[in-house]
C-alpha cells in the first residue's frame, strides 16, 4: 500500500504532502500581486492558485519564539523559548514528530534558530559557537532535530560571520576556502563596510543552496513513494541589507515609496517610542540582563539611506522569490503539485521606515506583527481568494495535523483553521494574541487584536496602546488615554483577560470526579 493511505476502519485516508516555505522578517505587504512597487512572480502565482490571508499574525515578533511556535502549536510563554537567546527544550513535542508517526518523512533546509548562538552546560546548543564552524561535526550530523529526521542548516543572514553548518560544507565543495571572502570576519575577510551590493555569485548564495537541497529531497521522497513534510526556510530579507547583482540594482531607490514617521505620532505613546527618534537615546531604564534589547537604539537614518534600504530589501525579496519558484516548479515537474499543500509565510514582520522605525523591537504595530500567509491546495483551498479572517502562526501545527488526519494534541493551544482555509467557515478566531518578552520584567508586553480594535499592555506600566484599525489603519492615534475611549478600553481589557484564560493549555481531559 502507498504510504499516504492508511486503513482506518473501512476507509482509506489520504494524507497530502506538506511543503512549508518561509522567508525571514518579511513585511506583510511585500508581494507584487498586492504591491505594484515590487516584483515577486512566484509568490504572485502562488496567490493566484491559493488563498491569501490578509490578517495573519505572528505570536512574537522575533525569530526563536515564533519558529518554535510554528512547530509546537503553542505560544512562546507556553513552549518555553520565550525570547532570542533561549532554546526550545528538546522534550517539547513537535509537528514533525507527530507526522513521522503517521509515516511522513520530515526535513528542514535552511534556518532553524531553535537554539541560541551560545551554549552552556545547562542549556546546550548546537547552533552556537564554536560548533557552527566545526564542519566535521556537520558532515556527521543531519538530525534528528526537533521532529525533523533530516536537516541541513544555515544560521547567517547575508554576510554575517555566523556562516557555517551545512551551508558552509556546500560552499566548500564548490569553491574550497574561496567562499570566505564573501563573509565577515573572523570567519571570512569581507570588508566591514560592505552594504547593499554583495559580491557573492548567485550560484553560491544560500537561496540557491536552499532550493537545490529542498528540490533534491522532494524528488527523493517522490521516487521512494513517501509522504513528506518539508520546511524550506529562507534567510532573507532579514538584514544586513546585502544582495548580489543584478538584484542590488533592480529597484531605483528614488522611485520607491519610503515610509516615515508622522509629526507628533509618538506624543501619546509609551516613552520608548519617542526615544527611537533621538540621535543618542538612553534606554538604560529597560536594561535588566545586560543583553541587548532589539530595537532599543536610535532609528534615525538619512533620507538617502532610507531609500536605499527599501530598494535593497525589495531586491532581496525578488531574489528569494526566484528560488521559491524553483521549488514550485519541481512539484509541477514531478506531477505532485495537486497532492501537496504549500504554505508560504514568514516568522514576523519588519520596519523599513514605518513610524520612523527600522527592523524590529518591542513596537507592536501591524508592520511587525502581521505576516504574509498564502495557502495552496488545488481543489480544496479556494484559488485566487483573499481572506481577512484572523490567523495566528500558532495555528499552523494543529491545522496541518488535521490535514494529515491526525488528532490535535490537547496541549496545543493554536486553532485548527482548516474550515477557514477551505472556505467553509466565516472564522475560527475572534482574536489573536502577540507576545514580546525580551527582558524578565522591563520589556514584557502583550497585544490583543480583534477585527477592529487592538490593545497593548506592558508589565507594571500604566501606559499602553489602543488603536481602532478601521478608522486608523496606519495606527497614528493611540487612544489609550483618550477619555472618549475609556469605556471601550475597559471592555477590551476584560476581553483580553478572557482570551488569556481561554488559551490555558489542558494537557489531558478531566476523566473523573476527583
Amino acid at each position: 500500500m502507498s504510504p499516504d493511505l492508511r486503513l482506518i476502519g473501512a476507509f482509506k485516508v489520504h494524507r497530502p504532502n506538506i511543503l512549508l516555505i518561509t522567508s525571514d522578517q518579511q513585511h506583510w505587504n511585500t508581494i507584487g500581486k498586492f504591491n505594484p512597487e515590487i516584483q515577486t512572480p512566484a509568490l504572485d502565482r502562488l496567490a493566484n492558485e491559493g488563498t491569501t490571508f490578509r490578517r495573519a499574525y505572528c505570536p512574537n515578533p522575533t525569530c526563536t519564539p515564533t519558529r518554535a511556535s510554528i512547530i509546537t502549536g503553542k505560544y512562546p510563554s507556553q513552549h518555553g523559548a520565550w525570547t532570542l537567546g533561549t532554546k526550545l527544550s528538546e522534550d517539547q513535542p513537535t509537528l514533525g514528530q507527530y507526522l513521522q508517526r503517521a509515516g511522513y518523512r520530515t526535513g528542514l533546509i535552511g534556518k532553524a534558530h531553535f537554539q541560541p548562538l551560545r551554549s552552556t552546560p545547562e542549556y546546550e546548543s548546537i547552533e552556537s559557537y564554536p560548533i557552527l564552524h566545526d564542519l566535521e561535526f556537520w558532515k556527521r550530523f543531519h538530525g534528528p532535530y526537533y521532529g525533523f529526521e533530516h536537516v541541513e542548516l544555515a544560521r547567517n543572514h547575508t554576510s554575517e560571520a555566523h556562516v557555517g553548518q551545512h551551508y558552509a560544507l556546500w560552499l566548500q565543495e564548490r569553491c574550497g576556502d574561496d567562499w570566505r571572502r564573501y563573509f565577515s570576519a573572523p570567519t571570512g575577510t569581507l570588508a566591514p563596510d560592505a552594504a547593499h551590493s554583495w559580491a557573492i555569485p548567485e550560484g553560491l548564495h544560500y537561496n540557491t543552496w536552499i532550493a537545490e537541497r529542498t528540490t533534491a529531497l522532494i524528488e527523493r521522497h517522490h521516487d521512494n513513494d513517501e509522504r513528506f513534510f518539508l520546511w524550506a526556510s529562507f534567510l532573507d530579507p532579514h538584514p544586513p541589507y546585502l544582495v548580489p547583482g543584478p538584484w542590488d540594482r533592480m529597484y531605483d531607490p528614488e522611485r520607491l515609496t519610503v515610509p516615515e514617521v508622522a509629526a507628533g505620532e509618538h506624543d501619546r505613546n509609551p516613552p520608548q517610542f519617542a526615544l527611537t527618534q533621538q540621535a543618542e537615546p538612553d534606554f538604560s531604564h529597560w536594561n535588566e540582563t545586560g543583553h541587548a534589547v532589539h530595537g532599543h537604539v536610535s532609528h534615525i537614518r538619512s533620507l538617502e539611506e532610507r531609500h536605499r534600504i527599501v530598494a535593497t530589501y525589495y531586491g532581496m525579496m525578488s531574489f528569494l522569490d526566484k528560488y521559491v519558484g524553483v521549488i514550485l516548479d519541481k512539484l509541477d515537474a514531478l506531477g505532485i503539485a495537486n497532492d501537496t499543500i504549500v504554505i508560504f509565510t514568514t516568522d514576523h514582520g519588519h520596519f523599513f521606515g514605518q513610524h520612523g522605525l527600522q527592523a524590529k523591537g518591542p513596537f507592536h504595530y501591524e508592520d511587525l506583527l502581521r505576516v504574509p500567509l498564502i495557502v495552496r491546495y488545488p481543489g480544496l483551498v479556494p484559488a485566487g481568494a483573499l481572506n481577512s479572517k484572523l490567523q495566528s502562526l500558532t495555528d499552523l501545527a494543529p491545522t496541518l495535523l488535521h490535514l494529515a488526519r491526525l488528532d490535535v494534541p490537547p496541549d496545543m493551544t493554536g486553532r485548527n483553521q482548516w474550515p477557514v482555509w477551505s472556505g467553509d467557515s466565516d472564522g475560527i478566531r475572534g482574536h489573536v494574541i502577540c507576545e514580546f518578552h525580551h527582558e524578565p520584567t522591563t520589556v514584557h508586553l502583550r497585544t490583543y487584536i480583534e477585527d477592529r480594535y487592538k490593545l497593548t499592555v506592558y508589565l507594571r506600566e500604566e501606559s499602553g496602546e489602543l488603536y481602532d484599525l478601521h478608522d486608523d489603519a496606519a495606527e497614528l492615534h493611540n487612544r489609550w488615554d483618550d477619555p472618549a475611549y475609556a469605556a471601550l478600553k475597559s471592555a477590551l481589557l476584560l476581553r483580553f483577560m478572557w482570551a488569556e484564560l481561554e488559551r490555558s493549555p489542558m494537557p489531558m481531559p478531566r476523566i473523573a470526579v476527583a
